[in-house]
């Protein structure tokens, strides 16, 4: 039985339409989810990217008309949506649209199983609701034993890139760091914590610049254990 994906007609019409409908066709064959802070790198081809950067700067431009801005004759708004689109596809969005950074992982030779520490790491983000951006710290808290995978230092702060160069919730995004730091080291347990400023709180709405978000995930010992939780939050603290 013939994939539809490989239809002649399907083929003529994909290679017609505009690249963000190409890979939502592959996403819903493949029953792929394609959330704001999921990522979609596995069904890009060739040149889908470019042809999404494309079709996002045309539709940002509109976006400008519709708000009465006359980006014809405004030389500070003339390429405003090729700004936007690069922006938003190449940089801030990245997570979405780029497989996870390579890791070198290498063997708890040592058979290390005391609590590791790791942050505060800066996190930067866009909040799923306005696109306003997030700012924020991150803690993780690591109990290894000998089967446990170790990563370099950098390697921490790279994945946490990864994971918040998309559109999140804070909440889901501890939630997604805890999942791919205990799918990558398998340790005795995770612990996630962050801090950030919503600027979608800040920028709009009541406009206030004082409140923050604060939230955790604990994961494995970090659960069952609550003299380990209390260790973890408190070299936290210490850390500031």
């Amino acid at each position: 039985m013939s994939h539809p994906l490989r239809e002649p007609a399907t083929i003529q019409r994909l290679a017609t339409c505009p690249g963000s409908q190409r890979v939502r066709e592959r996403l819903r064959s493949a029953g792929a989810r394609f959330h704001a802070n999921d990522n979609i790198a596995a069904y890009l081809q060739d040149d889908d990217l470019a042809a999404i950067e494309h079709e996002v700067a045309a539709k940002a431009q509109e976006m400008l008309r519709a708000l009465v801005i006359d980006v014809d004759n405004d030389h500070n708004t003339h390429d405003t949506g090729k700004r936007l689109a690069k922006m938003f596809v190449r940089e801030l969005f990245a997570g979405r649209y780029q497989a996870a950074p390579a890791v070198t992982e290498f063997p708890n030779a040592e058979r290390l199983n005391e609590l590791m520490i790791v942050g505060p790491m800066r996190v930067r983000s866009a909040c799923s609701h306005h696109l306003c951006p997030i700012m924020g710290r991150v803690w993780v808290g690591v109990l290894p034993n000998a089967d446990s995978n170790l990563i370099g230092l950098s390697k921490y702060a790279r994945l946490i890139d990864w994971l918040m160069s998309r559109p999140q919730i804070q909440e889901e995004a501890v939630s997604q760091i805890a999942n791919l730091l205990e799918e990558r080291l398998k340790p005795d347990g995770i612990a996630v914590v962050m801090e950030a400023d919503h600027y979608c709180m800040h920028w709009r709405g009541v406009k206030d610049d004082q409140s923050k978000m604060l939230n955790s995930v604990m994961r494995g010992r970090f659960l069952s254990d609550a003299s380990l939780r209390k260790e973890f939050l408190s070299l936290r603290h210490r850390g500031d």
